[in-house]
């Protein structure tokens, strides 16, 4: 690893091999990443948390970096991935945490306290708002369908096989495009045609592709290698078998209870076209002990396009909430 991110240590949990970092001491804080991350998109999270004398704790989640990768898609589901993360805290010896989570991760997160309310202290979530699957209704397609289009990204994932599109010769390629910081702004998002504007699979592709993609950089060739061998190595089936359950999730929190009484950090990026901000309005119906917070001018990649203000902002927090 680089920037000397620790090794990892393995444990057992749910019947798979998780690959855990850790570093510092204090009360812990779980950092759940998203797609296509690692627990190496906390990097810049992990020493900011221990410095501050919390103990961070980022698993690569199942079918993710050096974590097992079953193979049947039932595999990935909302109860599986909220009861690894039960499992992790066991194998660690801890009774309760704060679960942080981005993307994909924050849609977990914000489960646990349905599936595992005595192990949750506290939520944050980053990007990603709360009931997001929920407001999908009962049948998550035709929702997407409705709001965006039948090439939505999330709609592209649901095919079998699409991920051997990104061939080993590809993958270096689309990770570099596709991890850039605010390659668009939402006022430019809102004005762009439906291709941009329903998200299509092609047009990712073809953005992520390009010579000169929109957006800076923000990884070393270094950071990025780390990635790339990482799915490299993995495959991304695993990866994209998360989406591959939306519906049956949509059938599994159902009758799940939304309300979160524990305290809840919102942060949203004001230029994240997947998951805006507007996405989180109506949320303190739910969430008794909400706060807000916006990061301007900052895109989808939150932890590395503005890790100093997010970093702020998640321990500012967590020092008023989970007091030494």
């Amino acid at each position: 690893m680089t920037m000397d991110f620790p090794e990892p240590r393995f444990i057992s949990t749910n019947g798979i091999r998780m690959a855990v970092y850790e570093e510092g001491n204090g009360f812990p804080v779980v950092l759940c990443h998203g797609f296509p991350e690692l627990a190496y998109s906390w990097r810049r999270q992990l020493p900011a948390l221990a410095v501050a004398g919390f103990r961070a704790i980022a698993p690569d989640q199942r079918g993710f970096g050096r974590t097992d990768k079953p193979v049947q898609i039932e595999e990935y589901d909302i109860v599986k991935l909220t009861d690894d993360l039960a499992g992790l805290l066991d194998a660690l010896g801890l009774d309760r945490a704060v679960f942080c989570g981005h993307d994909w991760g924050g849609h977990v997160v914000w489960e646990m306290p349905a599936f595992h309310p005595d192990r949750v202290a506290g939520v944050i979530g980053i990007n990603t708002p709360h009931r997001y699957f929920q407001r999908m209704g009962p049948d998550p397609i035709a929702w997407m369908l409705e709001n965006y289009s039948a090439r939505y990204y999330r709609m592209a994932f649901l095919e079998e096989g699409v991920e051997a599109g990104l061939t080993p010769d590809l993958l270096p390629k689309f990770l570099s495009g596709l991890f850039r910081g605010r390659p668009i702004t939402m006022e430019q998002y809102l004005a762009a045609p439906p291709a941009v504007r329903n998200l299509e699979f092609e047009f990712i592709m073809e953005s992520s592709l390009s010579p000169d993609p929109a957006g800076r950089t923000f990884m070393t060739a270094e950071e990025l290698q780390v990635y790339v061998d990482a799915f490299a190595r993995g495959g991304l089936t695993g990866p994209f078998n998360w989406y591959r359950n939306i519906v049956r999730n949509a059938g599994i929190l159902r009758d799940a209870d939304s309300r979160v009484s524990v305290p809840c950090l919102m942060i949203s990026a004001e230029d994240d076209i997947f998951l805006p901000p507007s996405l989180t309005e109506g949320m303190e119906e739910y969430l008794p002990d909400l706060e807000k917070q916006l990061i301007p001018e900052c895109g989808h990649w939150i932890q590395a396009e503005k890790p100093e203000h997010l970093n702020r902002l998640i321990i500012d927090w967590l020092t008023r909430k989970f007091p030494r």
